[in-house]
């Protein structure tokens, strides 16, 4: 997609000036990334097509990782120190909330389409927390399954690489042994059908509808996982959805996204008009995290920081400028 710089750099401009007027923590914030190299969580300032990336959240402890839900109203921060907690954001102001004594820092997170809920994905298990952000609870572990690789003459569980969870905290999907597998904290592990191991699976929000992108398979629709799970064939594979590196529906749950590296693009599917469309990028997409009614398609390096604007009138993709300290 061709983008007019000028009048996108003069709304950058005068964002970025109202900003300033208004205070660091003044005017809307699109979303949040997390800056590796100063392990910071860092505010995307303004509204897509119109943003900055902002200082640093001051979360009161150096952060490792920092993990945000869906709606950006909270994240889920493990310290350098390896302490686990979560903070309730407004407007780019943290306040933490107890986590009731859970402790024990993931190496992923994954959370549910609205972050009701998240599994905490460890070495070992799956721990699943549900009443998110202001209730959370344990709801009990997944057994997920993994790959066994070995590192220094030990064996060691690879965690797996595409894991969904429902908001309801009931259930979740991960791609093992050649299908996609429906799990619970109870031990139910039921395979729903065919896939790659390199497949991606997404949970509908506030349902357990669900939807895989598979290399070979193309995109697929299964309705009601934890029922019927019936399937139906969005697309086969193309060329506009080879090299899939993220998997989301849309807050209303009526548009399936498709991130695709590739193609550089993202296919957007509208499930009650059954229309496909391509929304060009002049990036290559490594990943599509929500961020609201909007997703972030890259992570923050020395470039241009890319986001999928879903909201607009016409689906378009969007540069927030590169980070200058």
């Amino acid at each position: 997609m061709k983008i007019s710089s000028r009048p996108l750099w003069g709304m950058i401009l005068a964002s970025g000036t109202l900003l300033a007027q208004q205070g660091t923590l003044s005017g809307p914030v699109a979303g949040f990334v997390f800056d590796n190299s100063a392990h910071s969580l860092r505010p995307i300032r303004g509204v897509p097509g119109a943003s900055l990336v902002g200082d640093p959240i001051n979360f009161g402890l150096d952060a490792a990782a920092v993990w945000v839900a869906p709606r950006q109203d909270s994240a889920i921060v493990v310290g350098t120190d390896q302490s686990l907690h979560l903070f309730a954001l407004n407007g780019g102001v943290p306040a933490e909330i107890s986590l009731g004594g859970i402790a024990g820092p993931p190496e992923r997170v994954i959370f549910s389409p609205s972050g009701t809920s998240a599994a905490l994905m460890g070495a070992t298990e799956t721990r699943v927390l549900t009443g998110l952000p202001s209730a959370p609870e344990l709801a009990g572990p997944i057994k997920v399954p993994g790959s066994i690789s070995v590192v220094g003459g030990r064996n060691r569980i690879a965690l797996a690489p595409s894991l969904a969870l429902s908001d309801d905290g009931t259930y979740a999907l991960t791609v093992a042994e050649n299908s996609v597998m429906l799990l619970t904290p109870q031990g139910e592990r039921r395979m729903l059908m065919a896939a790659r191991s390199n497949a991606l699976v997404a949970f509908a929000p506030a349902s357990h509808d669900a939807a895989v992108i598979d290399t070979n398979a193309g995109l697929t629709l299964i309705r009601d996982t934890a029922g019927a799970a019936g399937t139906q064939l969005l697309a086969a594979a193309d060329d506009g959805l080879a090299g899939p590196v993220g998997i989301a529906f849309s807050p209303d749950g009526k548009t399936v996204y498709v991130a695709s590296a590739l193609s550089q693009s993202v296919a957007a599917f509208n499930l009650a008009a059954a229309s496909r469309a391509a929304i060009a990028c002049n990036c290559t997409p490594t990943t599509l995290a929500p961020m609201g009614n909007a997703f972030r398609l890259t992570e923050l390096t020395a470039g241009p920081l890319w986001l999928l604007d879903a909201n607009a009138a016409t689906p378009r993709t969007v540069f927030v400028p590169a980070h200058v300290e």
